[in-house]
């Protein structure tokens, strides 16, 4: 038995909610390149901009999706789609053709990779916005919706399928470089596109289950999005506090596993080694709940509220879960020694 739905009900949800995602545009104020030299290293030329610093130019560096969220013009994204604080972030409404906002970062929360915006002087006239779902009772095999700015253009696309996963965790890699582990994540087939970031998943209803967030490159049919019910904690946040508050247990620190303990002649395969990152780093911040609780460089912590710590589940992981004032345990290896740690978790300082 096959599963069908009417393709006017994909087009009315489309109707429905494209005029209230966005395209964002980053650009910055750069040198002028006038020209190009070469630059002969290991018998290989690589030609080199020449810039002109005393004439600058916007130049656009970098774009993706957004949507709102709010008839005052609040806008969901991605945080590393506005990640960079010295760039300038512009918004286009795709009913509104050629028309333009500046957006204002109002808060960023990198660790599940939400940003939350605002057009600067929205248009008078009412601002279309999505209603948020909950993503707490999705199911393997619903019908979804992922609509976006794909592939850096203006126009919104619209693309259809199913939820083929739950409870995912990835790695996710933006311009080539690891910035995010991101646990919990929807996965789906509908079409997710470089530009995509920031844009919403939508349920059968036109409600927004989720921000489109990630794609595996060399898989077929397979995206990520974030669910909705983190940023509506975070839009929570927000309004009660004027910001996103992160837990925060304050220490550097390295995961183990069998390779960095041979490397290191370390008595364990697992955990997580307090220590600096760099030169003039410290190991434990001052002041923070790990600092309070007495924990010292090169402990290593094995577990967190019981749960083994391992590259698959790191402290992050679990801390990301917890909520400012929350007790958590730690098991502590310092030298030969096993020593219980109980600490409560206080805010991460902005």
């Amino acid at each position: 038995m096959y599963m069908t739905i009417d393709e006017n009900k994909i087009e009315e949800i489309a109707k429905q909610v494209s005029p209230a995602v966005i395209s964002i545009v980053v650009t910055k104020d750069l040198p002028k390149v006038e020209g190009f030299y070469k630059m002969p290293y290991k018998g290989k030329d690589f030609m080199v901009p020449k810039l002109n610093k005393k004439v600058r130019e916007e130049i656009k560096v970098g774009g993706g999706s957004g949507f709102i969220v709010s008839e005052n013009g609040i806008v969901l994204t991605n945080s590393h789609v506005v990640q960079d604080t010295k760039a300038k972030y512009t918004a286009f409404l795709d009913h509104q053709e050629g028309k333009k906002w500046n957006l204002e970062v109002i808060a960023r929360d990198p660790i599940h990779d939400i940003a939350i915006c605002k057009l600067e002087n929205p248009p008078k006239q009412a601002v279309p916005y999505l209603k948020l779902a909950s993503s707490t009772n999705l199911k393997l095999g619903q019908f979804v919706v992922a609509v976006g700015n794909a592939l850096g253009e203006f126009s919104n696309t619209v693309s259809f399928g199913i939820i083929s996963g739950l409870s995912r965790f990835i790695t996710a890699q933006h311009k080539g470089k690891q910035t995010e582990r991101l646990r919990g994540l929807i996965q789906t087939d509908a079409a997710i596109n470089p530009g995509n970031s920031g844009g919403p998943l939508i349920n059968m209803q036109g409600e927004v289950i989720g921000i489109n967030t990630a794609v595996i490159y060399g898989a077929q049919s397979i995206g990520f999005s974030i669910p909705i019910d983190q940023a509506k904690k975070d839009i929570q946040d927000v309004k009660d506090y004027g910001r996103i508050r992160i837990p925060f247990l304050g220490i550097r620190y390295l995961i183990l596993d069998e390779q960095t303990k041979q490397e290191n002649n370390l008595p364990v395969d697992y955990g997580a080694l307090v220590m600096r990152e760099t030169l003039g780093d410290m190991a434990i911040i001052p002041g923070s709940s790990a600092h309070k609780a007495g924990i010292k460089e090169f402990d290593i912590i094995l577990e967190a509220d019981g749960k083994k710590i391992t590259p698959e589940l790191t402290l992050q992981d679990i801390i990301g879960n917890k909520e400012i004032g929350d007790d958590v345990m730690l098991k502590l290896l310092r030298g030969k020694h096993d020593k219980n740690v109980r600490l409560k978790l206080e805010e991460k300082k902005q």
